[in-house]
């Protein structure tokens, strides 16, 4: 499964907004998400859908992160795959393959949905959002949904993580945020639900480490011990 869905995503991560009082439009509820989720842990679903006309690709598996820059994004269905940021570098391991890649994290979350949901929190500096309506692919008339813009374009960066993105939208019902659109510039719709949702839970450091498994080829820059 290509990275750019994960730290799209996954990235990337998730959650639920923030807590309490009548709800608000998206666009708030996304600004008080991403100021007071500080970690979460949940679930999800991913559905991947081009313009070729083939079949919706299906995945599901479970995420938790930390602010800023730790995550887990693993995938359970249909292959396994394992995506772990320790706040320096990002490690992807295909299980199947026993294959590892590993890369500085460095400023590659970027302008993309990584960013909101495992970065700084500095979501006004990055994005412009702009209230919005569910698309067809997000066939869902009950949520509320924003868009987030990049205020910028980095070439390097769309390089670094696969071609970038033209939309990015986030769903919310009421104080939760449901679902993540993503509209990347191959023209793949890719939507993420997520469920079982726990906001600001204590984590486990050790979910956001990484040894490369025995036997394992790994590609990349190791970390200097």
């Amino acid at each position: 499964m290509n990275m750019k869905y994960v730290c799209s995503a996954l990235a990337a991560l998730f959650l639920m907004a923030a807590s309490g009082g009548a709800a608000a439009g998206a666009a708030e509820q996304l600004r008080r998400f991403v100021s007071s989720a500080h970690s979460a842990e949940g679930e999800f679903r991913q559905t991947v859908t081009g313009e070729s006309g083939r079949p919706p690709q299906q995945a599901s598996g479970k995420f938790a992160f930390s602010r800023p820059g730790k995550f887990r994004w693993e995938y359970e269905q249909p292959y396994p795959q394992l995506l772990v940021a320790d706040g320096e570098r990002l490690w992807s391991w295909d299980r199947d393959l026993n294959q590892v890649t590993v890369r500085p994290l460095g400023n590659a979350l970027g302008a993309t949905p990584a960013a909101i949901l495992f970065g700084q929190g500095a979501i006004e500096r990055d994005f412009e959002l702009v209230e919005s309506k569910a698309g067809e692919a997000e066939a869902d008339g009950e949520l509320a949904w924003v868009e987030a813009k990049p205020r910028q374009t980095d070439d390097e960066r769309k390089k670094e993580w696969g071609g970038g993105f033209q939309l990015m939208r986030f769903g919310f019902a009421g104080d939760r945020l449901q679902r993540m659109s993503l509209r990347d510039n191959f023209g793949q719709t890719t939507v993420i639900v997520f469920t079982h949702l726990r906001l600001n839970p204590a984590l486990d450091a050790g979910s956001f480490r990484f040894e490369p498994p025995p036997g394992a080829d790994v590609l990349g820059d190791l970390p200097v011990r």
